[in-house]
């Protein structure tokens, strides 16, 4: 008897849910594309002149829970108006739609990197180099965090792949030379020192690190 009736609610339950999924589609499925395109220009002026509250008002207004721009770009209005939360929340609805997609996962290290939770940051850039390895901006930013934690072996093979791609690249030459200091390896520490000093004459962090090394 107690199971006809727990079968019942679950009846009732999935009945409701049905229900309230149809008529969510439905209210969807009737947002017009010139109200949607209204609604981002709209958010786009609000933003430009710093009205962050009525560029997400705008939005919401015409949000469709499974459209992948509305939710990217409520995470970065929400990041701008210093809702750390509601950003990550909308950012990984649009992670959930676009899997693949990088520029959503980026988008959801700003508030991750707002609330300094430095360990989410580092797995999101690490799920990004599982799509694209050879993804420069993420790998640099790995060695940062590395080099700050400190964990300078960790930051060091970050920094070498960019350095490998990108052989005359200012940050990640310069990130690397103190990565080599840090690491006791004068010589190659040097060399990049000097090298960042042809990219950048007197610079003064890598004549810093040439003073440092003399000592």
């Amino acid at each position: 008897m107690d199971l006809l009736k727990n079968f019942k609610k679950l009846l009732i339950i999935v009945a409701v849910f049905v229900i309230a999924t149809g008529i969510n589609a439905q209210k969807e499925s009737i947002i017009p594309y010139d109200d949607v395109q209204n609604a981002f220009k709209l958010s786009y002026k609000y933003e430009s002149e710093g009205n962050i509250s009525a560029a997400i008002d705008a939005l919401k207004n015409v949000y469709i829970a499974n459209n992948y721009e509305i939710n990217l770009r409520l995470g970065w209005l929400y990041y701008l108006n210093k809702q750390y939360s509601e950003s990550m929340n909308y950012y990984k609805i649009a992670m959930n739609l676009m899997p693949y997609a990088i520029e959503p996962k980026l988008g959801y290290v700003y508030p991750l990197s707002a609330v300094e939770d430095w360990d989410k940051v580092a797995d999101t850039y690490l799920e990004i180099l599982k799509i694209d390895p050879n993804n420069t901006f993420v790998m640099y930013r790995l060695g940062l965090i590395y080099y700050y934690k400190p964990d300078y072996q960790k930051a060091y093979n970050y920094f070498e792949k960019v350095v490998n791609l990108y052989p005359f690249d200012y940050y990640s030459n310069l990130m690397l030379a103190w990565t080599n200091y840090q690491l006791g390896k004068g010589k190659e520490a040097e060399v990049l020192f000097k090298k960042v000093l042809l990219i950048s004459p007197d610079d003064a962090s890598a004549l810093e690190g040439l003073n440092l090394l003399k000592k």
